[in-house]
């Protein structure tokens, strides 16, 4: 996926924050610690460092959500996780529901809380809410029995 179409379906996703540009994804992407994951009608992209891995962004065509398209995302992310992470962790808006709904079903959990922190045109900014999961299989090679297992 190209960065421009990165930029199209982040706009179309998160049309009441400020989208991120072709040029952001570019440079993004030139770095060897963010990885791109891409379906039809979505993306994600992580980078991963020193035992963590955060979701820096995830964004499905508005057309086409409520398909599975975020969930395969989500596990394509924690798969590759799999022994180069101990915890995944991500920010999600306050009012952003569907996407909260899905990151508790993968196994996150809110730890941590940024106010104001999506500014939003002509609308208050939005509080994100932390989520972290701890891994199965991190970086470490350690099994953590605590963690929901996602099938």
């Amino acid at each position: 996926m190209t960065p421009r179409a990165l930029s199209a379906i982040h706009r179309a996703a998160f049309g009441r924050e400020r989208p991120w540009t072709a040029r952001e994804f570019e440079t993004l992407l030139e770095s060897p610690l963010v990885t791109l994951f891409d379906r039809p009608h979505g993306f994600a992209l992580c980078r991963t460092v020193a035992g963590d891995s955060e979701l820096l962004t995830l964004a499905v065509d508005p057309a086409h959500q409520g398909h599975g398209i975020g969930r395969g995302l989500m596990l394509d992310w924690l798969k590759h996780c799999e022994g180069k992470a101990d915890i995944a962790f991500l920010e999600v808006a306050s009012d952003n529901e569907p996407a909260l709904a899905l990151y508790r079903v993968m196994g996150f959990a809110p730890c941590g809380l940024r106010k104001g922190y999506y500014a939003r045109a002509g609308a208050p900014a939005a509080n994100a809410i932390l989520m972290q999961r701890r891994l199965t299989f991190g970086h470490s090679g350690e099994t953590n029995t605590q963690t929901p297992e996602i099938g």
